[in-house]
């Protein structure tokens, strides 16, 4: 069961959750960045929404898609994308930039510069993050 905090409006996994209580809109981040990179995240949110038990919510710097736990994150940064997810193992992939171990999993990131660099790979590498919980 979620709830939703009053002040900031996030749904969160239990009353009181310690979390950044800042409300801040997907159009505020999103407020620098080109048309395309708009429309790749518009893309992203599309497919993504739909799976079950997902919940989107925005925080000071990043959107996060969770269930049960955050399984995917997308940061603005200044003309791209940083897309975090989490997998079981190492991923010897050339999409991702970059891959630590952190609690029994490995973070991963790919910067996604371009709608073209948006492939079903990395449809699928979320996919698996959101199996993973």
């Amino acid at each position: 069961m979620s709830w939703i905090c009053p002040k900031c409006e996030r749904e969160l996994k239990k009353p009181n959750q310690i979390h950044y209580c800042i409300k801040v809109s997907v159009d505020d981040l999103l407020k620098d960045q080109s048309e395309e990179l708009v429309l790749a995240f518009d893309k992203l949110l599309a497919e993504i929404a739909d799976w079950d038990g997902v919940t989107i919510s925005c925080s000071k710097n990043c959107i996060v898609f969770v269930r049960n736990q955050t399984f995917f994150v997308i940061r603005p940064m200044k003309g791209l994308l940083d897309l975090k997810f989490y997998s079981p193992k190492l991923l010897e992939d050339s999409i991702v930039t970059k891959s630590t171990f952190y609690s029994k999993r490995y973070e991963n990131h790919i910067r996604l510069t371009s709608l073209d660099k948006l492939t079903p790979r990395v449809y699928a590498l979320i996919k698996e993050s959101y199996n993973l919980l």
